[in-house]
């Protein structure tokens, strides 16, 4: 029977990893869409390519998330782990389907932990706040005044040039950007999913896995299943990132992209915190798209959004400890 769950809770933990690429493939390519920089159809398939080489770059993330909850040995702790993966993945489809932008990565953290406080297994708080909840707050806020400061700067050196000219030229740059982009959500994204499996495995085999070294079957598994998802699209969201937000120029896609591909490479190798894309992406267009005028920033959208990224934690935690109530009625 444990075997069986772990199987189950694999392919669960892959079945998130697919709907975090379509729910965030908008994250990397909307604003090259919007500003027609790229065919969206284009736009998916490098993203999609980007994904799957980011996510084999790096093993950092994965680990910080396999550590962030306790659970017991055995059957008990793979039931955890399994409500920790359906809270996040039911939290994922809910804002995926009114069109909200909010984070995969804190649904599965929320997930994880809800259900741990429903079983009544341990949470490393410490390693929670310093890893999850500090960048949480942070990485939004750095990339609204990072984005909103390289705009500035590109402005004022561009001040002289042909207007049509420089966007043709930030066009192009683009494709850069959103690749870059794209890398570090493999980067982020995809580690997360390799950290469930490896908790999963770990909790299941304690003599054969180590938190310390991730197989290579996962990583691949991890990798293709998050490219496969952003290939398939995430049409709702793109349309409140490229549209909804602000309508974006190409020099402003370009800065947004810029400054949140940064924050994902600074956070995943410097810092190993597990931060949303969403959050960065999304808190970098408002800052690039602020230099326009502040009135430009369709502001009741991004309340919208911010709402959905606090009720993000406690909700996704709420829906995993109703999916561990279930199965635990079926528990031996």
């Amino acid at each position: 029977m444990e075997f069986a769950i772990v199987i189950a809770v694999v392919v669960v933990a892959l079945v998130f990893d697919y709907t975090n690429g379509f729910h965030d493939a908008a994250n990397a390519i909307a604003t090259s869409v919007s500003t027609r920089a790229l065919t969206p159809r284009v736009a998916l398939i490098l993203a999609a390519v980007m994904n799957f080489v980011g996510a084999l770059l790096g093993q950092e993330v994965a680990k910080t998330v396999s550590e962030v909850i306790d659970p017991p040995d055995g059957t008990h702790g793979l039931v955890i782990v399994m409500a920790g993966l359906l809270g996040a993945i039911v939290w994922n489809l809910v804002t995926w389907y009114f069109g909200l932008p909010s984070s995969s990565s804190h649904a599965l953290i929320g997930g994880l932990v809800g259900a741990a406080l429903a079983a009544g297994a341990g949470v490393h708080w410490a390693k929670i706040l310093e890893k999850v909840v500090i960048p949480m707050v942070g990485s939004p806020i750095f990339g609204f005044l990072a984005a909103f400061a390289v705009m500035l700067a590109i402005m004022w050196i561009f001040r002289r040039r042909n207007p049509h000219r420089v966007f043709r030229g930030f066009r192009v740059a683009q494709t850069l950007s959103a690749a870059g982009l794209a890398l570090g959500h493999g980067l982020q994204d995809a580690q997360k999913t390799m950290g469930v499996i490896l908790l999963a495995l770990v909790t299941a085999f304690p003599a054969s896995y180590s938190l310390d070294e991730l197989p290579l079957w996962v990583v691949l598994a991890a990798a293709t299943a998050i490219s496969a998802g952003t290939y398939s699209g995430g049409w709702r969201i793109m349309r409140t990132l490229g549209r909804r937000i602000i309508h974006l120029d190409p020099a402003r896609g370009f800065a947004a992209e810029a400054v949140g591909a940064t924050v994902l490479y600074t956070t995943a190798f410097v810092y190993h915190a597990p931060i949303s894309t969403t959050h960065t992406i999304t808190s970098a267009i408002m800052g690039a798209g602020a230099t326009k005028r502040f009135s430009a920033v369709r502001w009741g959208v991004a309340k919208t959004i911010v709402t959905a990224w606090v009720l993000t934690f406690p909700a996704a935690g709420l829906a995993a400890a109703v999916c561990y109530w279930i199965a635990h009625l079926f528990l031996p």
